[in-house]
């Protein structure tokens, strides 16, 4: 019998995500690089992470994940206005409503998040601080490559973090 997957292992795997439409949003193949991951450790979403278990190498699956179990439901009061001044110059000469911006925290100052410009005032900046994907319904293909006993040798979640933000950036809506 082969090897299924359970929570504390090590999984290589590649994935596709698109949106109900179709249209794709991220995918490891693009990168051209599998996806390492310790699973039961919260470095995936809920969804993604629980579909994971009872996999076996070689498997593929389709999930369809709502909101709940991705990146929540979109937050309409999770904006922040900011003063202009407190940009460097190049982001207050450059930022345009839809464009993203990484903001940082002071609690927090390693953890950089991308938030989208929802407007330019006067002297401030509103931001929507939703996650890009917060609120939409998504799908992933996965296909699991490897399964290992331990820890995950890569920082996942950063790789993911990235790819949104990057998908995200220009895009209006």
């Amino acid at each position: 019998m082969s090897k299924l997957i359970e929570n504390g292992q090590t999984v290589s795997l590649h994935y596709v995500g698109t949106f109900s439409d179709g249209e794709q949003f991220d995918s490891s193949h693009d990168r051209e690089e599998a996806l390492s991951v310790l699973v039961g450790a919260g470095q995936l979403i809920k969804g993604f992470d629980a579909a994971l278990v009872g996999m076996g190498v070689g498997e593929t699956k389709t999930i369809n994940l709502a909101p709940t179990e991705a990146y929540g439901e979109y937050n309409p009061e999770a904006m922040a206005e900011l003063p202009k001044d407190m940009f460097p110059q190049e982001v207050q000469d450059n930022l345009e409503v839809g464009m993203v911006l990484p903001l940082v925290l002071k609690h927090n100052p390693g953890q950089p998040f991308p938030a989208k410009t929802a407007e330019v005032k006067e002297s401030t900046y509103v931001f929507d601080l939703n996650h890009p994907l917060a609120g939409k319904d998504l799908n992933f293909d996965i296909e699991i490559l490897a399964i290992e006993e331990g820890a995950a040798t890569t920082d996942t979640t950063e790789t993911v973090e990235d790819t949104d933000t990057a998908v995200t950036e220009g895009t209006e809506g």
